[in-house]
């Protein structure tokens, strides 16, 4: 798995248990495997760093509904 895909199935699980997609920067989110995921600087950096990002990418992020507008 990708840091990509890591840090989405991160953001994934975040909101499965917060209803939310706003996450604290300092935020770290623990997966079932045990992979902790800088949540919170994750989405930070895809945000401002978010023209490089494929299609695709922009697409999976918006499925979990983050909305940069």
């Amino acid at each position: 798995m990708s840091a990509f895909e890591t840090g989405v199935a991160a953001l994934a699980q975040y909101k499965a248990h917060t209803g939310s997609v706003t996450v604290p920067r300092r935020h770290v989110e623990t997966l079932p495997d045990g992979t902790q995921v800088r949540l919170g600087v994750f989405l930070s950096n895809s945000k401002s760093r978010r023209a490089p990002l494929t299609a695709d990418k922009l697409a999976a992020l918006a499925a979990l509904g983050l909305n940069w507008d």
